[in-house]
């Protein structure tokens, strides 16, 4: 979405001493505005859901509220959890509710994504602030668009994503066009983007830089900010580091975020953007930015462009990375972040035409327009409307508590064997059947595809792993196969979990020689050893090497690769 210059000085502004004054004709405005916002709370709420990948979510919080530490399974310390943010707050909701934590999170992300469209719609409004209408044309995109509405209950930190980036814009549209105010909290807030989603950093330096630009702070001050503003990330990525060994969440390692996947984060983009026409509202909203009359305010022009460039540079990652297996899921921030600046826009004879297109296009969307492929997995793409695919495999049209999923069969199968003989063994499918190997030690180890579901209806102490590396240190660190489902392209064998756990028998020998390589020893010892004040700092010190550590999947591969000893 291209929002051009003339937006960006066209908008009638404050001094930057005084509040906005309210608009003689802003009353029906202000109801129009504020009805998208309970309108979009309201389709959330019937859209309301339980994604496996949020039950992830809640296993951590589980052990966090048992004692266990930030973990997935005790004593393994693996990070499950993209957002450091989201996590802390369902972990400090669950200490003090007694609810249901499925619950708990739904209604969370259906809070935060409500309250995240009305701070943009009203930092929108402020902008505007002199406007005698205004319509609100961006927010009505994301009160329509199903993925928005789907992803705000979904277990995942969406909901918090979207107020994070509202709140940011509001207060930097409230500090630097508002009354005189302190500048260190909005940068304190500003500094939290990474430890929402580590990509979202990206709105944040652009949040500091438009703050910046436009306050033209001294030189110390300036400095000031910026440190308040990497306080806390840097403190958390010491602790990363030294805790997990890793410079990266484990999800990050495990999807492969640094690898450039540009040809399938294009289809990925056309996959979130075609089924619902978005050029037509994009291109009418640009176009009614650019209509509005330019008027010259140094101010304004980089409060516009922060969100702008912001929203591009995520797109850029979004193709970069190659997208997700969940349909649109990533492409919800690039796109709230260029809505932000057009959530609501004067209206004027120059305008209104090219506003009308937003209802209209809202209608048709609302009506008619949705993904080509249903409930199932697209077949070329791998890519899933993840909602309706746990709604048809479930049954539920609100799937929510663990229990929704656990008659599936994938959740089911290794539930129901490691309930027959779970004790001392390693649970895995094998050559088409479930089985229980018999492994030394009395610690028990699910293999599974959906962890979520099963390690929410599993003892704490029972290890959860799966193939892909989301919750398994050793799955995560395999070179990805090519032409893998997005999100899914590590897959590590059963057996090198069996081996992992001392099972005897020559069957495992590859693995337990691959095994015995140094690298992937020390990788072990980072995150099962006990957390001395010498485990941390060689975890620290080792992160850069550890993070860059790929093996084969096949252990006789990687195990000849080491020169390690046939057994």
């Amino acid at each position: 979405m291209s929002l051009s210059v003339q937006h960006a000085v066209s908008a009638p502004i404050s001094t930057g001493t005084e509040p906005v004054p309210r608009a003689p004709g802003s009353r029906w405005s202000r109801a129009l505005c504020w009805s998208t916002v309970v309108i979009f709370a309201v389709l959330a709420w019937l859209a309301r859901w339980m994604s496996d990948d949020g039950l992830i979510v809640l296993r951590t919080v589980r052990q966090l509220l048992a004692g266990n530490g930030p973990v997935f399974n005790i004593g393994e310390r693996v990070e499950t959890n993209t957002s450091v943010l989201w996590t802390a707050l369902l972990t400090l909701l669950g200490g003090g509710t007694g609810l249901r934590l499925e619950w708990l999170a739904v209604g969370a992300g259906l809070v935060c994504s409500v309250t995240g469209l009305a701070f943009g719609l009203h930092a929108a409004w402020r902008l505007h602030g002199r406007a005698k209408a205004v319509a609100p044309a961006g927010a009505l995109v994301v009160c329509v668009l199903p993925p928005f509405r789907d992803f705000a209950t979904s277990g995942l930190e969406t909901g918090l994503m979207m107020l994070w980036l509202g709140a940011s814009w509001w207060l930097l549209v409230r500090c630097v066009l508002g009354a005189p105010a302190r500048v260190w909290p909005v940068a304190l807030v500003l500094g939290l983007g990474p430890l929402v989603r580590p990509e979202l950093a990206l709105f944040g330096i652009a949040g500091l830089i438009a703050l910046l630009v436009a306050l033209r702070p001294r030189p110390a001050r300036a400095i000031g900010w910026l440190a308040v503003a990497g306080a806390l990330p840097v403190v958390y990525q010491v602790f990363r580091m030294g805790y997990y060994g890793l410079l990266i969440p484990n999800t990050a390692l495990a999807k492969e975020a640094s690898m450039a996947r540009w040809g399938r984060g294009w289809t990925y983009l056309a996959d979130a953007t075609g089924p619902y026409l978005l050029w037509i509202p994009l291109l009418a909203l640009a176009l009614a930015a650019g209509l509005l009359p330019r008027r010259g305010e140094r101010r304004v022009l980089p409060l516009v462009l922060a969100p702008v460039l912001a929203g591009c540079a995520l797109a850029l990652y979004v193709l970069w990375v190659g997208g997700d297996f969940m349909h649109a899921r990533m492409v919800l921030p690039p796109l709230f972040c260029l809505l932000l600046p057009v959530f609501v826009l004067p209206v004027t004879r120059r305008t209104l035409a090219a506003l009308l297109v937003v209802p209209l296009w809202a209608v048709l969307a609302a009506g008619w327009l949705r993904v080509p492929y249903g409930p199932a997995i697209h077949d070329s793409t791998g890519i899933s409307d993840e909602r309706a695919f746990w709604s048809w495999v479930t049954g539920q049209p609100h799937p929510i508590l663990a229990e929704d999923f656990a008659q599936v069969p994938m959740m089911s199968n290794p539930l129901h064997t490691f309930a027959e003989r779970g004790e001392g063994t390693v649970v895995a499918a094998d050559q088409g059947a479930w089985r229980a190997f018999p492994v030394a030690g009395d610690r028990a180890t699910i293999l599974t595809c959906c962890i979520g579901t099963v390690g929410m209806l599993t003892p704490l102490d029972v290890r959860v792993h799966d193939h892909i590396g989301l919750s398994n240190p050793l799955a995560a660190h395999v070179r990805p196969f090519p032409h893998g489902r997005p999100g899914h392209d590590k897959y590590l064998p059963s057996e090198w979990e069996v081996a992992a756990a001392g099972s005897p028998g020559e069957r495992y020998g590859d693995a337990r020689r691959a095994l015995a390589c140094p690298g992937i020893r020390r990788l072990l010892a980072s995150v099962r050893h006990p957390l001395t004040f010498d485990r941390f700092w060689d975890n620290l010190t080792g992160a850069f090497d550890r993070s860059a550590l790929r093996y084969s999947a096949d252990p006789a591969e990687t195990a000849r690769a080491c020169g390690a000893a046939p057994s």
